[in-house]
């Protein structure tokens, strides 16, 4: 069943049909002041945190789904008909193809990059709402079109509604209610709204107005709008067709105002809401740095259908920008209109909000995951080089003097050289050990090798060369090996539901250290540290025994318990192999060849599914012998517990691209791939535009449905798979490296791609139908003499190219 389809010239996703098995969300706005809004205008707002800025409120997993949001509603004051301008909340039955019938509304959605636009038809009248937030501002659009098609005039009532949270803190404002609802005040003065709390940390003021009409009525009190045992589907002052001009002391806000439009046949009317932080009549200082100018000014300045054009404008140029570096044509329409807008756009979005503010992320974890904002880094690296830096500088900020992370780095409150040190318990084994091949990406993409000379200081005391960073995570790991040579799981080792401890140990976080070592040697020798590049050969020499005996047969356990007890081994009876090492022991390119294509035969043997590839099998339903699976309360076939991990599933196109495997690599990709679930969204339920977090495995009764959309890992590393690994366009300290590994019946490709400055056209030929391998290369014409360093495919050097250069690139 099909619910959109992808507009890849506007570089928007149309919804259709808004009645989607799930809700299918966009993002709005920056890391000043962000929102999300679903297919039905569901969803919330926030300023600078989606945990302790809680502008509208939201109810997470609620029924019905995407309430409250930002509602319009319109009303035929002849006959008293009432509707919304998004199919929900009003929810009139659905005309889904053709035109509407009489009684049926037809509504679609636009969701485009950093603004969603809602397209209503319902008995002759017409409506469109674009929600969006401009550059730079601290405040929200709610643009509303109302065109009469008749031939006859109409008289139609415009409402606005949004229930404001009464608390910056999100589980205050839900949760604490004996504190939360006696300290909101909502008052309506000369035309806006302001809502106002004194709180245990802070006093915030929010503003609402409304432009292009003149209101006629207004309600702050949500329970008097929507009246009593009533929900947003049906409220009291819409039915009735006037606001009740109430304003709340206490309880529940909300910000509705009612213009009633006289409309001429064929007159379109513009009406524009407006919502912000701030006071409405005076300067508003957040206390940390920033004064916002009065509601009332910015409503004056920005409250003309001109100027939301032109911020809209500005959003879509924005977002061009952003995108441009990157673009390719390939013989699979699905991956172009992934990898050149919405991947491209998710990867961005994980980059901002980490795993902070979605549908399924409360706010709760109201900061950055190390592990996962190193790696949410590299998608990203290309496109906005300076604010990578920005943020790894401050990412590695969060690394301990010894060596490990902190797991959890609040940009807000961060305070480097003053954190307090984790105890070994807290530590996660792997958080320190993404940096050197993110560290890298960055260096190799900007061409920066003194990067690796900024000294930056660790989390709880000391300071260090960014080098010296990267060698203290490799001697972190060395400070805690175990008995058998791996290292010790600590807390978790990626893998959150698996703890080996401190006595156990993981085969994941072992190889991804002996891939720090491969990269931590390369730097060095590029970077003229001989002593160190030493060290970390000898290093990874050492591992070579443990590695070794790591091997079952026919594939690497996942880790020793402290008991000795194996898991990820054909001794057991659950659990037997696991995803994670066996990736990683191709990616780290440590192991023998023979064993890393061992490995992953067995990886599709008896994990690949039509979906992907589940983490692990069987699944486990009784424990391990000293190993803590706290994954056990997942049923089997569900997230760690033998679903398929998307984010880990983005490792097997990497892993297979390496060992040259085309058609495998693009097999992996295309089973979980969004867009190829768009005529099948019955099954894969959520957005067909954006990567999910898992998928139900073979062994749940769910099998094929996706969950957890947006934030996660998956977008980062997927998009490095398919550009760096299929497409092959990976970047270096001396050039550009052209390796593509592609599948069967693919006869070339085209990418654009910005390197350091440089606009490059690069054309693949491959009319031999190769996999791997590049014959030649030529720039402008002109053939390239190609480094002989022994390595699969062609690195072009820097020095051969220029901006606005064609390349093009024979394969065989």
């Amino acid at each position: 069943m099909q619910f959109g389809h992808f507009d890849d010239e506007a570089r928007e996703y149309v919804i259709t049909r808004p009645d989607t098995p799930r809700s299918w969300s966009n993002y709005l706005g920056s890391r000043l002041y962000g929102g999300i809004i679903t297919q039905n205008a569901g969803g919330y707002s926030f300023y600078k945190s989606g945990g302790s800025g809680r502008v509208l409120r939201f109810r997470f997993n609620g029924v019905p789904q995407d309430e409250p949001g930002r509602f319009v509603y319109l009303r035929d004051d002849a006959d008293g008909d009432f509707w919304s301008a998004s199919w929900q909340p009003v929810g009139k039955p659905l005309c889904v193809e053709g035109e509407p019938a009489e009684g049926q509304q037809k509504s679609t959605v636009r969701h485009g990059l950093g603004y969603s636009i809602f397209h209503s038809s319902y008995r002759g009248i017409e409506s469109e709402a674009t929600y969006f937030i401009p550059e730079g501002q601290a405040f929200e659009y709610w643009s509303v079109k109302v065109t009469n098609t008749t031939d006859q005039p109409r008289t139609i009532s415009v409402f606005s509604y949004a229930e404001l949270a009464n608390e910056w803190n999100y589980r205050q404002d839900l949760e604490n209610l004996q504190y939360s609802q006696y300290v909101v005040v909502c008052e309506y003065k000369e035309g806006m709204i302001r809502r106002a709390n004194s709180t245990r940390t802070a006093f915030a003021e929010l503003w609402f107005g409304m432009a292009g009409a003149e209101p006629v009525g207004f309600d702050t009190d949500r329970d008097a709008f929507l009246g009593p045992y009533r929900t947003p589907s049906a409220p009291l002052a819409v039915e009735r067709g006037e606001c009740g001009g109430t304003q709340t002391v206490g309880d529940n806000a909300c910000a509705s105002i009612q213009a009633r439009l006289e409309l001429a046949p064929g007159e379109t009317r513009h009406v524009i809401y407006m919502l912000g932080v701030g006071a409405t009549d005076a300067e508003w200082d957040d206390r940390n740095g920033i004064v916002h100018r009065p509601g009332r000014e910015i409503l004056a300045e920005y409250g003309t259908p001109e100027r939301v054009e032109e911020e809209l404008a500005k959003i879509r140029e924005t977002w061009r920008a952003f995108l441009a570096p990157l673009q390719v044509a390939t013989p699979d329409s699905e991956l172009n209109s992934m990898i050149n807008v919405w991947h491209a756009y998710q990867t961005h979005m994980t980059f901002n909000w980490s795993r902070g503010v979605s549908l399924i992320e409360a706010g709760d974890r109201d900061g950055l995951g190390y592990r996962d904002t190193v790696q949410d880094m590299l998608a990203v690296t290309h496109a906005i080089p300076d604010a990578v830096r920005e943020r790894l500088d401050m990412i590695l900020t969060g690394q301990t003097a010894e060596g490990g992370a902190m797991p959890l780095v609040k940009p807000l409150t961060h305070r480097p050289g003053h954190e307090a040190t984790p105890t070994v318990e807290q530590y996660r084994s792997d958080d320190p050990l993404w940096l050197p091949i993110t560290v890298a990406n960055f260096v190799y993409e900007t061409g920066d090798l003194s990067y690796l000379d900024t000294v930056l200081p660790y989390a709880d005391h000391g300071e260090a060369t960014v080098f010296e960073h990267l060698r203290q995570a490799i001697q972190f790991s060395l400070d805690h090996l175990g008995a058998n040579g791996l290292v010790q799981g600590l807390q978790a080792d990626w893998n959150d539901c698996i703890q080996f401890g401190t006595t156990g140990e993981s085969m994941f976080s072992t190889f991804l250290m002996a891939n720090g070592c491969r990269i931590v040697a390369e730097l060095a020798e590029l970077s003229g540290r001989d002593e160190d590049a030493a060290w970390a050969r000898s290093v990874l020499e050492s591992l070579q025994p443990a590695l070794e005996a790591a091997w079952d047969g026919e594939w690497y356990i996942r880790g020793i318990s402290a008991t000795g007890a194996k898991l990820g081994s054909d001794e057991l009876d659950e659990g037997k192999i696991y995803l994670e090492p066996n990736v990683w022991a191709a990616i780290s390119g440590v192991v023998p060849e023979a064993r890393a294509i061992g490995a992953m035969d067995s990886v599709h043997e008896r994990l690949f599914s039509e979906h992907g590839v589940a983490l692990c099998a069987p699944a486990h339903t009784k424990e391990v012998p000293g190993v803590g699976l706290s994954l056990l309360v997942f049923p089997v076939g569900h997230k760690e517990n033998g679903g398929i991990f998307c984010h880990a599933n983005s490792w097997t196109i990497v892993a297979e691209g390496i060992l040259g495997r085309g058609d495998r690599a693009y097999e992996y990709y295309r089973a979980y791939l969004p867009a190829r679930y768009n005529d099948q969204a019955e099954i894969h339920q959520v957005e067909p535009y954006v990567y999910c977090q898992f998928t139900h495995g073979p062994e749940s009764p769910r099998f094929g449905q996706a969950r957890n959309p947006w934030l996660t890992g998956t977008a980062s590393w997927t998009y490095i798979g398919v550009t760096q690994h299929i497409l092959g366009i990976r970047p270096e300290l001396a050039g550009l490296r052209i390796d593509p590994c592609l599948p069967e019946g693919w006869d070339g490709y085209q990418v654009t791609r910005r390197f350091r400055g440089m606009n490059l056209t690069i054309n693949v030929v491959n009319e031999l139908g190769v996999a791997t391998g590049v014959k030649s290369v030529a720039v402008d014409g002109k053939a390239v003499e190609l480094p002989d360093d022994e390595r699969r495919g062609a690195l072009v050097p820097v020095e051969a190219l220029r901006d606005g250069a064609v390349l093009t690139v024979t394969m065989g």
